[in-house]
C-alpha cells in the first residue's frame, strides 16, 4: 500500500502535473486505464447522477463506496470523491477512509462546501482532515478541496489562502482549488505552499500547458468526462434519427466486452 501512495504522490509534480481523469463506473474507469492513464479519479456528480441522486448532499455514499472498492481491483492508482466525507463526525470520515486505504484506494478528496451553498466552519474542516490523516498518513494521498471559488465566486484569493494553509497544517497532502482559472493566483498559490495545487480543468478556462506553466502540480477533469459521454450518447441517436453516418471511434461491442473481462480479472 505504501509503495502505491508513493507512487501517486510522486506523480504529483510542480510544473509537470498529473492529468487526472474522473470515471463514473466500472467501464470509464476500465477505458481510462486501458488509455494509459496510471492514476484516475471518481467524479461525486457522475456517481451520484448515475444513481438519479442528487451530488454534494451526501446522498451517494453508498454508491461511492462500492464503486471505490471495485475500482481498487484494477491495476491503477485510484482517487475517490468522498463530497465532504458524508459525515460531520470525524471519527466517522476517518473510519471511512481507513477503509478505503485499506481495500487500495490511495487517495481523496475532502470538501469543505456544503450542500447549502456555504462553507464548513475551518475549525470544523480541519478536525475532520486531521482525524482522516491521523488515521492513514503515510498510506493515503489527502486532498483538500476548498470551495471558496466553487460556490462563493471570484475574488477569493486571501481567503482560499488562509483555507489552505489550515488544511496544510492539519496534515493535508494536496490542496484543490476547484473553479479557480486566473493563472496569477494559481501561480501564488502553487509556490506558496509545500503541497501540490489541484485544479479544475474548465473547457473555457485555462488550457492544460497554462495551468502546468503556471505551477500546479495536478489537473482534475472532474464532470467533464462524464458529461461529455452523456451528450456523445445523447448525439449518437441524434444522427441515427438524421440518417447520418454512425460517429467515427465508437468502440466495439467486443472491444467493450475485453473491457469488462479486463476488470473482472484485475
Amino acid at each position: 500500500m505504501t509503495l502505491r501512495y508513493e507512487e501517486f504522490r510522486d506523480l504529483h509534480r510542480p510544473g509537470a502535473p498529473l492529468l487526472l481523469p474522473n470515471a463514473w463506473d466500472h467501464a470509464s474507469a476500465a477505458a481510462f486505464a486501458a488509455a494509459g492513464f496510471r492514476a484516475l479519479g471518481t467524479t461525486s456528480l457522475g456517481v451520484a447522477a448515475a444513481a438519479g441522486l442528487p451530488d454534494g448532499s451526501g446522498a451517494a455514499r453508498a454508491e461511492t463506496v462500492r464503486l471505490a472498492l471495485g475500482l481498487a481491483r484494477l491495476d491503477t492508482l485510484v482517487s475517490v470523491d468522498i463530497e465532504g466525507g458524508f459525515s460531520d463526525r470525524p471519527e466517522e470520515v476517518a473510519d471511512l477512509v481507513a477503509e478505503l486505504a485499506e481495500a487500495g484506494v490511495v487517495g481523496v478528496n475532502i470538501e469543505d462546501g456544503r450542500a447549502d451553498g456555504t462553507l464548513r466552519d475551518v475549525t470544523h474542516q480541519c478536525e475532520i482532515l486531521r482525524a482522516v490523516c491521523d488515521a492513514v498518513s503515510g498510506r493515503l494521498f489527502v486532498n483538500a478541496r476548498t470551495d471558496t471559488y466553487w460556490l462563493r465566486g471570484a475574488g477569493e484569493a486571501g481567503r482560499t489562502a488562509a483555507r489552505l494553509e489550515a488544511y496544510r497544517r492539519a496534515g493535508a497532502d494536496g490542496l484543490f482549488v476547484p473553479g479557480l482559472r486566473d493563472l496569477t493566483v494559481v501561480a501564488e498559490l502553487a509556490t506558496g505552499f509545500d503541497a501540490p495545487l489541484n485544479v479544475l480543468h474548465a473547457p473555457d478556462g485555462p488550457a492544460f500547458a497554462e495551468l502546468a506553466d503556471a505551477g500546479a502540480g495536478r489537473v482534475s477533469c472532474g464532470s467533464l468526462p462524464f458529461r461529455a459521454a452523456l451528450r456523445g450518447a445523447v448525439a449518437a441517436v441524434e444522427a441515427v434519427a438524421r440518417g447520418a453516418a454512425a460517429a467515427p471511434d465508437v468502440p466495439s461491442y467486443d472491444e467493450v466486452q475485453a473491457l469488462s473481462d479486463h476488470f473482472a480479472q484485475s
